[in-house]
């Protein structure tokens, strides 16, 4: 009964601290002054799969990106991108052995469409002091979005997940410069062509393969549309 008793405090312990973070978390996501955020972000690309299985950035291609942001809050954005990338590899760089000693290298330029939900550690913004807003914010995103790569004549489409974190600073009140990095799952073993499936003769499945592909970017954007804090209708 002593152990009982003791397991409910706890239990109701827990409970009233996730409250307080609760009421916390929801006392901080202020509106933000402006409801959208257009920019541009460049940096470089990485691959891992068949043809590389270590260094995602040792044969680093150009990345190039626009977005575009919805902001709700100070600590929440629902962000679409748009990107193009080169990707490559060669396993005459692996300290693994394929069958029969072969060797395989690729080059590819993909497209990605993706959108994605960002959450920001600090509330994130230029305001009044009593709002506690910070110029800078480290954030984590992760989405849902889909591929076209072109390599060697063959075009391939799958679905992605990307995943990645970043930091945020706030320059002017509608400037802002980014730091991102993002590894992105491919749901499919042709990214890097082909030729380049199942090198090992071990089948991969929808769920299971090696295609992974990573950017670091540099970026800059601009808010827009403010949004009404304190509106009168006149009818």
């Amino acid at each position: 009964m002593k152990l009982l008793r003791l397991s409910l405090r706890a239990i109701a312990a827990a409970g009233i601290t996730a409250a307080g973070l609760l009421c916390v978390c929801t006392a901080t996501g202020q509106s933000a002054p402006y409801k959208f955020d257009i920019g541009a972000q460049l940096g470089m690309s990485g691959y891992i799969g068949d043809a590389n299985r270590s260094n995602p950035f040792a044969h680093p291609g150009f990345d190039g990106e626009i977005s575009m942001r919805y902001l709700p809050d100070t600590r929440w954005a629902l962000r679409a991108v748009l990107s193009t990338f080169s990707l490559s590899g060669d396993t005459r760089d692996m300290s693994d052995v394929l069958p029969s000693g072969a060797a395989y290298s690729f080059s590819a330029q993909a497209y990605e469409l993706s959108v994605r939900g960002e959450f920001n550690f600090l509330p994130y913004g230029i305001g009044e002091t009593y709002k506690r807003l910070r110029r800078w914010s480290p954030y984590l995103t992760v989405g849902v979005g889909a591929a076209l790569s072109a390599s060697g004549g063959s075009t391939t489409v799958v679905p992605t997940v990307p995943m990645g974190a970043g930091i945020k600073f706030k320059a002017t009140p509608r400037l802002n410069l980014g730091l991102e990095f993002t590894m992105t799952k491919a749901f499919g073993d042709h990214i890097d062509g082909a030729e380049l499936a199942d090198l090992n003769g071990i089948k991969t499945a929808f769920y299971k393969n090696t295609d992974w592909y990573s950017r670091l970017t540099i970026g800059v954007s601009y808010e827009f549309g403010p949004r009404c804090e304190t509106c009168h209708y006149v009818e």
